[in-house]
């Protein structure tokens, strides 16, 4: 991992925002629905076409994987959602935020998050530490679930788990997990996700000491749900989460 790729994330989200932002509640956004029925914004596609153009003119040959146009491929991949949180957006509630991480040979070395309507940005890369608007970001040191604050986004996880937790609630989107970096928040269970909305979120959530992991405690994998952590307190929330699914 060189310092010109963090450099270089960090310039796309620069140019993320700049596009972003003016369209949030704009009078003439443009909403759509998906085939899969989910929202798309006029935003959500100009800023993945913009950084997939800045991409392929200053790191030719490396791929992007984003939520609008599909996967290009590569042993070198960017994975951008342009907006995670896109129901906000659209509605002009302002936890919205770019996601942007490169992989090599899938293992992600930076991620970044950037949300403009909040006035925050984490990024990290790998042996760097990671940062919110530039301070240095770190988990909490809470090591039982009884003293834990969660954020839980399905309604089932939720019931099982606000009895055994000091305080439950559901944040939702990058937001939960980037509050689990810089310990405001103990833990975060999400929903089921696609690679990015999670990608960036993993080496923040890391580097600042914390832990990624599918329910069964391996890697995050697509189409399964994602649960970041301290990580002193992530076996004992997996289990819980275990045993009710089960």
């Amino acid at each position: 991992m060189s310092s010109s790729e963090l450099s270089f994330a960090l310039e796309l989200a620069d140019l993320a925002d700049s596009l972003s932002l003016p369209r949030f509640r704009a009078l003439d956004l443009r909403v759509e629905t998906k085939p899969d029925l989910t929202p798309v914004t006029d935003a959500d596609t100009a800023v993945e076409r913009a950084l997939r153009d800045l991409i392929a003119a200053r790191r030719p040959g490396e791929g992007v994987l984003g939520e609008e146009e599909g996967d290009d491929g590569g042993a070198v991949r960017w994975v951008v959602d342009p907006i995670d949180g896109t129901r906000n957006f659209s509605r002009g509630v302002p936890i919205w935020a770019t996601l942007i991480g490169l992989e090599h040979d899938d293992e992600v070395v930076c991620g970044v998050v950037s949300a403009p309507a909040l006035g925050h940005r984490w990024w990290a890369a790998r042996g760097q530490g990671a940062f919110r608007d530039g301070e240095g970001i770190r988990v909490s040191e809470v090591a039982r679930l009884a003293d834990a604050s969660v954020s839980l986004t399905y309604g089932c996880d939720l019931v099982a788990v606000e009895p055994a937790a000091w305080h439950a609630r559901s944040l939702g989107d990058f937001w939960q997990h980037t509050l689990v970096a810089e310990g405001s928040v103990d833990a975060a269970v999400d929903a089921r996700l696609a690679p990015w909305d999670y990608t960036a979120l993993v080496p923040i959530v890391e580097e600042a000491g914390g832990r990624v992991t599918a329910l069964d405690g391996g890697p995050p994998r697509p189409n399964e749900q994602v649960v970041t952590s301290n990580g002193l307190l992530h076996d004992e929330l997996l289990s819980l989460l275990n045993g009710a699914t089960s």
